[in-house]
């Protein structure tokens, strides 16, 4: 899905804020403290509670894996400031029971409220339609969580239905809306926001 220039662990996508790089080994301690809390976890569709420790030690391996096949792009979230301190997790992969890639993500507790999830979630989408070619993404927000939905929809977004998927993690059915972004609504908002940028410019 991914080309080569993401396949590299030295491949990062740099925001105003953020960096968003592969996860390495010394972030499993910070997935296990940020991804355990029940108030993160709670609003996954996989992220069990308690966490173990070898299921942190566990995703680094796989998402590692994933990026390096080109299968997928998992990213660590961090500070540009603080660039090896891991705040969350944003990722593009294919799910066996989708037939479109599915944007996930999740955001440590102490950093919510700062705009940052949307910061980090509009940089990957970019890349996903501008380096990997892609169609379309989906993704969901369960309906208990409208935090994330407005995330989805602030990046452009379209709520397609509810279901309520069955989560082993979350012990059975989970009323959510699911989600989907087309290459042409992307495109649509990058012409937008160009505009704008030169609208201000001109002022």
């Amino acid at each position: 899905m991914f080309p080569d220039l993401t396949r590299d662990d030295v491949f990062r996508i740099e925001t105003r804020r953020l960096w968003l790089r592969w996860p390495t080994a010394r972030d499993a301690e910070a997935v296990l403290r940020l991804a355990g809390d029940p108030a993160v976890a709670g609003m996954t569709a996989r992220i069990p509670t308690p966490l173990p420790p070898h299921e942190a030690e566990g995703f680094v391996i796989r998402a590692r894996a994933t990026n390096a096949s080109g299968a997928g792009l998992v990213t660590a979230i961090t500070r540009r400031a603080s660039p090896a301190s891991l705040i969350g997790i944003v990722s593009i992969e294919d799910r066996p029971e989708a037939p479109e890639p599915h944007l996930g993500y999740w955001l440590g507790r102490p950093f919510w409220g700062e705009g940052l999830m949307r910061e980090a979630a509009d940089a990957i989408i970019d890349a996903y339609f501008a380096y990997a070619g892609g169609r379309a993404l989906a993704s969901a927000a369960m309906v208990a969580n409208p935090a994330s939905r407005r995330v989805l929809e602030a990046c452009g977004f379209r709520c397609t239905g509810e279901a309520a998927p069955v989560f082993a993690a979350r012990g059975g059915a989970v009323p959510s809306h699911s989600f989907r972004l087309d290459r042409e609504t992307w495109l649509g908002r990058r012409a937008e926001a160009a505009e704008s940028v030169a609208a201000g410019g001109l002022r």
